[in-house]
């Protein structure tokens, strides 16, 4: 992978694919404790669209991955990741992008459509009415703050003794990725909760959500908010919809729609 430096410091790893391809790029931003190649590789996202003939660009994350880890939660948050992919895009001299974003990626991207006129398509997956009513991730089925209190311990325990499943299936992901705990526990900490000027939104947006996925409930609230937005749900819940054969294809069709 390539890297690059952020305005604060930060070294960040992308790769990309295809760069002869004629128009504008894809850009994958994945979520939280995945990296790229977990989001967008082993789901087959970068294979398929490389194959459509699209220019492919995917990071790692801050915290994430093969960029750099700091332990401070004031380096972290949705809104400065936003700022990442702005920068990564002016790094690559980009005009104009496609924009793909899960989970934690989908309020990052969602942010940066706010904000970004060159971002011309946008895709966004794993959340739903806690962008418009928390402005970030659903808080209300994870405190995150009990996630980082976990991830920041010491004696760093074992998933198996954490008696909340969702907590304990978060520790487990970390650890079975090799995730930074501190650095993990610094986003946790740090994940956005102030209003997203939605009504910014100018890009064509797409909106796909599992329909059992608990962190993406009441999807349409979200969808109603953007100007245009379409909503597809698909099977699956967190991850298995991510995993599945309908989200690629809806993504691929979109990205390729020239309405």
């Amino acid at each position: 992978m390539e890297r690059f430096t952020t305005s604060d410091g930060i070294g960040i790893a992308y790769r990309t694919w295809n760069d002869a391809a004629a128009g504008p790029p894809v850009l994958l931003h994945h979520g939280f404790i995945a990296d790229a190649h977990l989001n967008w590789g082993i789901t087959g996202v970068i294979d398929a669209l490389v194959a459509d003939g699209r220019r492919v660009v995917a990071h790692d994350a801050r915290g994430h991955g093969r960029s750099d880890t700091p332990h401070d939660p004031a380096r972290y948050g949705e809104a400065r990741m936003a700022l990442d992919v702005a920068e990564l895009a002016d790094h690559l001299g980009l005009d104009a992008f496609d924009l793909v974003g899960y989970s934690m990626g989908g309020v990052t991207a969602v942010i940066t459509a706010s904000q970004e006129p060159r971002v011309r398509r946008l895709v966004i997956g794993g959340i739903g009415s806690a962008i418009v009513e928390l402005g970030g991730v659903d808080t209300r089925r994870m405190d995150r703050t009990d996630l980082a209190e976990i991830l920041e311990r010491p004696d760093r325990p074992d998933p198996s003794a954490i008696h909340n499943p969702t907590l304990s299936a978060f520790v487990t992901f970390v650890d079975a990725v090799g995730g930074d705990r501190l650095a993990l526990a610094a986003q946790a900490r740090s994940v956005h909760r102030a209003p997203i000027a939605l009504d910014r939104i100018t890009a064509p947006t797409l909106l796909v959500a599992g329909e059992d996925d608990e962190l993406a409930e009441r999807p349409e609230v979200l969808a109603d908010a953007i100007a245009g937005a379409r909503l597809l749900v698909v099977p699956g819940d967190h991850m298995g919809a991510l995993m599945g054969p309908a989200f690629l294809a809806a993504v691929r069709a979109f990205l390729a729609d020239p309405s």
